[in-house]
């Protein structure tokens, strides 16, 4: 019970997160960080960061991680959930 409040604090200190999550939730397939940045208005540096946060706490997952270019996340179920407290 507690790690939800934990996760959902954790997504509301920062709106970029909460953006983030939120645009992983819409889209229909995984997105590449570079998009993603474009979609939300925001720099890539800033995009890189929140996903490497996103994904330390398994909001959300990259399904080619050895790739050096375009690697591709989705939001986790997990991440679903929490977002859906938020919400």
């Amino acid at each position: 019970m507690e790690e939800k409040y934990e996760l959902k604090s954790f997504i509301l200190s920062s709106k970029n997160r909460l953006k983030v999550l939120g645009l992983l939730e819409k889209v229909d397939e995984p997105i590449y960080p570079a998009k993603i940045a474009d979609e939300l208005n925001l720099q890539r540096s800033s995009i890189s960061r929140t996903l490497s946060d996103l994904k330390e706490k398994e909001l959300v997952e990259c399904l080619n991680p050895n790739s050096k270019k375009f690697k591709f996340f989705r939001i986790t179920d997990k991440g679903k959930k929490t977002l859906s407290l938020i919400e």
